[in-house]
C-alpha cells in the first residue's frame, strides 16, 4: 500500500520537478511511511513519484517508481497483486531466461506489461491497485484502476500541467492549483454523504472510474481529457454470471463459496510484515477472520471496537466470536472525548466533504490495528455481493404496500408517519424493546419510521431506493446555487437492463456507487491515515463474478439476507454468536451531537457563518438543528452532512 503522484507536462528544470514533485511526495507520507522515490525525464515532460509502505520485498529491490526489465515502461504502483506467484510462473514459461531483481509484486507486474501490454497485463491480475505507468517508446502516460475501486486515483489539469494522485492534497501543492469548488458536487453529496465518481469537490479534478484506464500522450495540448477505456465491467460480470448459472444445489454452492472464500483469503495474506483483521462479530468479518484462522497455523490478530450505548456495541459478540475461533483478540472502547479528538483530523484524512459517520469508528479499529500489524483484512462487500443491507428487505416490501394499499391508506400511514417526533415515539418504543429479546430490537427504530414516511412519497422503483439512500432527500432546497448530477440515473438504468429483481438491481446499483464511493473509500483513508494497508477478500473479481451467478433459488433461500454465505460461516463459528440484527459500524452520532459535540457543530452551524459561507440557506440548516437539539426529531445523518462540510471548510482543504 503506497501513494502515488506525478506530473506530465513543461516542467522546467530537473531542480524545479524535483522540488514540486517533493512537495507533492510529502503530504503522502502517511500512506508511504517506509521510504520515496522519483523518476524524471524532464525532456520528456514527465515526473513520476512515490511513497512506499513496504509490505512484500522489504529490500530496496523493491523500490519504485520501477523501470522494467526491457527498460520501456517506468510503474508507480499503489496496492497489491495477489496472484503475484501465478503470474511469474506464466511469464517464465514464456521467458525463461527472465531475471529478477527481487521478489515484490511490482517488478512481476512491470514484466508481464512488458511481455503482453497495459490491458492484458491488468486483466491478468488479481489485486487491487492504482497505478501510473509511463511508456516510454509511444511518450503516452496511462492510469489504471482496479476493478472494484479499492484503490484511489485522482487526476486533471493544472494550468499547462497533467497531474495525478493518490490523494487531492497532494494535487494542491502544485503552483497552478486553483481550488475551485463544484456547487454541483456539494449538493450530489448532501444526497449520499460522498462526492460520486467520477466527480471530485473541485471543478476540473476527476477521480478515475473503477475498471479503467486514461491513456494520455504527451503531445496533447493542456485541457485535453480523454475518456477513460474500461477493461472491466460489473455488467459483464453480471451477464457472465447469467449465462453460466450455477448448476448445482444449495450444498454444493455453499462448497463452492467455501472454497473461492479460502482461495481469496489466502492469496491476500501474503505478506513480509504482520498481517491481522478488523472483526465486527458479525456475518462478514467474522466469515473472513474463521477462515483466515483455519489456514493460519498462529493465532490470527483480531481488532475490534465497542462503545458505552448498547444499541451501538458489537464489541461482545466480536469478543465471543474470537474466543471460539482462538484468535489473539484486542478491542478499545469509544467515547464522545475520542470522537472528538478525531473530527479535527477528518477534513484532511479525506480531502473531500465526506459523511458516512462510521469514518470516526474506521479511523479508531485502524489506529488500533496498527499497534500490532501492518496489514489487515476486511470484511467490506459482502452485503452489496449478498443482499446483506436491511434496506433491500424493507425497499421490497414498501414497494409491495404501495402496489397493494389504495393510495388513500398509503396517503394516511404516511401523513400519520410524519406527525410522529423521536421524543413521541421512543418512549412506546423502549417500552416494546424491554418484551423483546436484544436480538430482534433494530436499531434506530424511531428514525426509521421517519425514513419510511419520506419513501411512501416516492413514485418508483428507483425513487424508493433513492430515499431509502439518501441523507438530504430534497439537497436543492438548502443549496445555494446548486444542482445535483444526474449520472446515478444512467447507473439505475443499466441495472434494470440487467437484473430480473428489485433486489438485484439495488446491490447493482451498490456496488457501482456506495460501496466504491463510500465504504472503499472510508477504509481507504482511515487506514492509510495511520500508514496500514486494508485489504478486502469478499471484492475478488471472480467472487464477485460467482455471486451473480446464483440462481435466486439459492441466493434468497430462507428468511435471512446473505443466507449462502451464512451456511459456510455455520461450518466454522456457532449460530448463536452470529445471529442478531444487523447493525453496520454505526456510531451514536445522534445523542453526541446533543451532547459532547454541541458547542462545536453549534458554532459550524451559526447563521453568521453558514450566511458568510454562502453555500447553504441558513434557516433551513437551523430549523433541522434546532429540532435536534430539542429531540422531538433526529437529523443525525443530514447535520452530519453539512457539518463534515463546514469543517472540511473551516479547515481550509476547500481553498
Amino acid at each position: 500500500m503506497c501513494g502515488i503522484f506525478g506530473v506530465l507536462g513543461s516542467l522546467g528544470s530537473a531542480d524545479s520537478a524535483r522540488h514540486l514533485i517533493g512537495k507533492m511526495g510529502a503530504t503522502l507520507t502517511h500512506r508511504g511511511p517506509d521510504s520515496g522515490g522519483v523518476w524524471l525525464d524532464v525532456n520528456s515532460g514527465i515526473a513520476l513519484g512515490h511513497r512506499r509502505l513496504a509490505i512484500l520485498d522489504l529490500s530496496e529491490k523493491g523500490a519504485q517508481p520501477m523501470v522494467s526489465g526491457s527498460g520501456r515502461y517506468v510503474l508507480t504502483f499503489n496496492g497489491e497483486i495477489y496472484n503475484f506467484a501465478d503470474l511469474r510462473s506464466d511469464i517464465e514459461k514464456v521467458a525463461p531466461d527472465i531475471r529478477w531483481r527481487g521478489t515484490s509484486d511490482t517488478e512481476i507486474l512491470a514484466a508481464a506489461i512488458d511481455l503482453w501490454g497495459i490491458e492484458r497485463a491488468i486483466s491478468n491480475s488479481v489485486g487491487m491497485f492504482a497505478l501510473a505507468v509511463w511508456d516510454r517508446t509511444k511518450r503516452e502516460l496511462h492510469l489504471v484502476r482496479d476493478r472494484m475501486g479499492e484503490k484511489p486515483i485522482y487526476y486533471g489539469w493544472l494550468g499547462s500541467t497533467f497531474a495525478f494522485a493518490s490523494e487531492l492534497k497532494a494535487l494542491r501543492t502544485h503552483p497552478a492549483w486553483q481550488g475551485r469548488i463544484d456547487r454541483s458536487a456539494i449538493a450530489t453529496y448532501l444526497r449520499y454523504g460522498y462526492v460520486p465518481t467520477p466527480m471530485s469537490i473541485f471543478s476540473g479534478i476527476r477521480k478515475l472510474k473503477a475498471g479503467s484506464i486514461l491513456s494520455l500522450p504527451a503531445s496533447v495540448g493542456s485541457g485535453y481529457m480523454p475518456d477513460p477505456v474500461v477493461y472491466w465491467r460489473l455488467s459483464d460480470a453480471v451477464e457472465i454470471g447469467r449465462a453460466q448459472s450455477f448448476s448445482g444445489d444449495a450444498h454444493e454452492a455453499e462448497d463452492e463459496l467455501d472454497a473461492i472464500l479460502r482461495r481469496s483469503i489466502k492469496g491476500q495474506m501474503i505478506s513480509d510484515v504482520p498481517l491481522g483483521a478488523f472483526l465486527s462479530g458479525g456475518v462478514d468479518s467474522s466469515a473472513v477472520v474463521a477462515l483466515m484462522q483455519a489456514q493460519s497455523s498462529t493465532p490470527i490478530r483480531t481488532f475490534t471496537i465497542g462503545f458505552s450505548e448498547s444499541a451501538y456495541d458489537e464489541a461482545g459478540h466480536a469478543r465471543q466470536v474470537a474466543s471460539h475461533l482462538g484468535t489473539c483478540h484486542e478491542e478499545f472502547y469509544v467515547t464522545g472525548s475520542n470522537a472528538f479528538d478525531v473530527i479535527p483530523k477528518l477534513p484532511n484524512m479525506y480531502d473531500e466533504p465526506f459523511a458516512d459517520s462510521s469514518q470516526i469508528a474506521t479511523y479508531l479499529v485502524s489506529k488500533l490495528a496498527r499497534t500490532a500489524v501492518t496489514v489487515s483484512l476486511s470484511g467490506d462487500g459482502g452485503d452489496e455481493l449478498f443482499g446483506g443491507y436491511n434496506r433491500y428487505l424493507l425497499a421490497e416490501r414498501l414497494r409491495t404496500l404501495r402496489r397493494l394499499s389504495p393510495p388513500a391508506v398509503t396517503h394516511l400511514l404516511r401523513l400519520g408517519l410524519k406527525g410522529l417526533g423521536t421524543r413521541t415515539v421512543e418512549p412506546w418504543l423502549d417500552r416494546l424493546t424491554r418484551l423483546l429479546p436484544a436480538r430482534l430490537v433494530p436499531l434506530l427504530l424511531a428514525d426509521k419510521l421517519q425514513k419510511l414516511a419520506t419513501i411512501l412519497d416516492a413514485g418508483d422503483d428507483e425513487s424508493i431506493y433513492q430515499q431509502l439512500v439518501s441523507q438530504w432527500s430534497s439537497p436543492n432546497d438548502i443549496m445555494i446555487d446548486g444542482r445535483e448530477w444526474i449520472g446515478f440515473h444512467e447507473t439505475w438504468a443499466s441495472a434494470k437492463q440487467l437484473t430480473y429483481k428489485f433486489r438485484e438491481e439495488m446491490m447493482y446499483v451498490d456496488t457501482l456507487t456506495y460501496l466504491c464511493d463510500d465504504i472503499l473509500v472510508k477504509l481507504d483513508r482511515a487506514a492509510m491515515a495511520v500508514s496500514l494497508e486494508s485489504r478486502v477478500p469478499l471484492l475478488d473479481h471472480r467472487l464477485v463474478q460467482f455471486a451473480w451467478s446464483l440462481p435466486p433459488a439459492i441466493a434468497e433461500k430462507g428468511r435471512q439476507n446473505k443466507q449462502l454465505l451464512r451456511k459456510v460461516l455455520d461450518r466454522y463459528v456457532p449460530q448463536d454468536l452470529i445471529e442478531r440484527p444487523k447493525m453496520g459500524f454505526a456510531v451514536p452520532i445522534g445523542s453526541w451531537l446533543r451532547g459532547p459535540l454541541r458547542e462545536w457543530a453549534d458554532d459550524l452551524l451559526s447563521t453568521e457563518r453558514l450566511r458568510a459561507d454562502g453555500y447553504f440557506v441558513p434557516s433551513r440548516v437551523r430549523e433541522r438543528w434546532v429540532e435536534h437539539l430539542s429531540g422531538r426529531r433526529n437529523w443525525q445523518h443530514q447535520l452530519w452532512a453539512v457539518l463534515m462540510f463546514q469543517a472540511w471548510l473551516v479547515s481550509g482543504e476547500g481553498g
